[in-house]
């Protein structure tokens, strides 16, 4: 039996969890029989589908919207790209270039077996699943040869908009000691409804997520880890409307870490609810195979509801991501599901009620490398307060183990971090880290005292949620703004109209082959 510093009970957990799965079922249900062009466009790069036109309209876009221009995409790409790659003895990548010269169109080719098919994507299909397994395997055998940070891992941002110019920033960060570099993508990017391709110097608020970006980020970080004796991972983010995507592209480049949240995009960007569930599983099937570490993005419903009265909300998303992470076959070591330090400074023994919530958070979830965010609503421009507010959220980090420390800057509220922002927090959280390494182990929490009374009230409250969630289900709850108090329609949003119901000769064997 699990033990607890909190003393909660763990059959009321289990309660909450099977909860959650019934939840998650409800979706997976739906999901199952529904796919959309970001999920057709996916395939055709995992067939080896890649560049631009002359016009710069990525070649996965041009072949999906033949599709969808007939009529027939329902019927998934995969399914006309094998008819057209019998027919004509081409690959993917010759047929998507013949698209663009409108030489031939793909739906109008005889209709052969699901087998058939196969046989003749399977090397494409192959040659993708092949370098995913060698990306995965050259991080396992550097972090076997090198080694890493201890967790929590230190996790630092770059977002100068120039790959350049980023990867400088990077190198200097593990230098100082970052564990994880995330890329922060350029301000709307989750909105595109298309990948922008090679290397890009112009982003604002951060640098374009495109699969040359990756590589050269990859390449970077594989040499100063080199250099310093220690593997560093990096980050970028697959939410939005091109999720399974960039999923794919961080996976075919060796990425380690993704953003990869199920509600986020439906929260935050106002993307459909529907598209963003179906994505979201796909995009959780590659990271799964790929080996990486999803974030999900819980912390954020704290920047839009009180920390303190909806704390309960962000337990309970984190049951439903767990949930539907393992319908997509992705395993807990792999799932850095989100929470916040994000207690009014103000607030009387906020730290203690905030400790509570972290402790449980890390009972609940054992296995998962836990996201924790650093405070950012009620930073402001006094970077001596905010420096120690940081300094309190390192302490609950290092003390409840967290795995994934994102570290808070003291200009949180007033620029993007300088090099000197970066060394200051990663400072910071070396010194508590180091001094405060096994606080954890050594105290005990006073029984029925305020920070177990706390973990037990959010627990509760979050069990009453999921049952009132179960009951409406997830779809008309994000419809009532249960989740950051943020209201969503289930039919209104952006990309709805890139969903379509699968047809009768629907084809992904990238579902079955990447959960095994």
């Amino acid at each position: 039996m699990q033990q607890s510093k909190l003393n909660i009970n763990f059959d009321d957990v289990q309660l909450a969890r099977d909860l959650a799965n019934k939840i998650a079922r409800s979706v997976q249900s739906f999901v199952d029989n529904y796919t959309t062009v970001s999920v057709e466009r996916t395939l055709c790069r995992l067939v080896g589908i890649n560049d631009t036109d002359q016009n710069g309209v990525p070649l996965p876009n041009i072949v999906v919207d033949a599709l969808t221009s007939k009529g027939v995409v329902d019927q998934g790409a995969l399914f006309f790209i094998g008819n057209a790659v019998i027919e004509t003895k081409q690959t993917p990548q010759e047929i998507a270039e013949q698209i663009v010269k409108e030489n031939i169109d793909i739906t109008s080719y005889s209709y052969h077996t699901k087998e058939e098919i196969e046989k003749a994507l399977q090397p494409y299909i192959n040659q993708s699943m092949e370098r995913i397994i060698s990306k995965r395997t050259h991080r396992e055998e550097q972090i076997a040869t090198l080694g890493e940070g201890a967790r929590p891992y230190l996790y630092v941002i770059v977002a100068t908009g120039n790959i350049y110019e980023d990867v400088r920033q990077a190198e200097a960060a593990a230098h100082q000691g970052a564990d994880i570099i995330a890329v922060i993508r350029t301000t709307g990017q989750s909105l595109l409804d298309y990948v922008p391709y090679g290397a890009t110097t112009e982003g604002f608020g951060g640098t374009y997520a495109t699969q040359e970006n990756f590589r050269i980020m990859r390449e970077a970080l594989d040499k100063v880890g080199k250099e310093i004796g220690r593997f560093i991972r990096l980050c970028n983010y697959c939410s939005g409307l091109c999720m399974p995507e960039i999923a794919a592209m961080g996976a075919l480049e060796g990425l380690d870490v993704m953003l990869n949240d199920a509600l986020y995009g439906i929260l935050f960007r106002d993307i459909n609810m529907q598209r963003t569930m179906i994505d979201q599983f796909m995009s959780r099937v590659i990271n799964g195979f790929a080996g990486v570490i999803i974030n999900t993005g819980e912390d954020n419903y704290l920047t839009t509801a009180d920390a303190v009265e909806e704390a309960h909300t962000v337990l309970a998303s984190d049951f439903i991501n767990e949930q539907l992470a393992l319908m997509a076959g992705l395993p807990e070591e792999q799932m850095g599901l989100g929470h916040a330090f994000e207690m009014d400074p103000d607030l009387e023994n906020g730290f203690l009620l905030e400790l509570a919530q972290a402790q449980m958070i890390r009972e609940i979830f054992p296995k998962a490398p836990l996201k924790y965010m650093p405070p950012t609503k009620f930073m402001s421009g006094n970077i001596f307060k905010g420096h120690l507010q940081d300094a309190l959220f390192n302490m609950i980090g290092i003390w409840t183990s967290q795995g994934i420390q994102l570290l808070g800057m003291p200009t949180e509220a007033i620029h993007t971090p300088f090099m000197s922002d970066r060394y200051l927090s990663i400072e910071n959280a070396k010194y508590i880290f180091n001094n405060m390494r096994n606080i954890g182990d050594e105290v005990e929490f006073k029984k029925d005292g305020i920070i177990q009374q706390r973990a037990k009230e959010v627990l509760n409250k979050t069990i009453e949620l999921l049952r009132e969630l179960e009951t409406k289900g997830l779809f008309t709850a994000l419809e009532e703004g249960i989740f950051g108090g943020v209201k969503r329609p289930k039919n209104g949003g952006k990309g709805l109209g890139g969903v379509s119901s699968k047809g009768e000769h629907y084809y992904n064997p990238f579902l079955v082959l990447m959960k095994k």
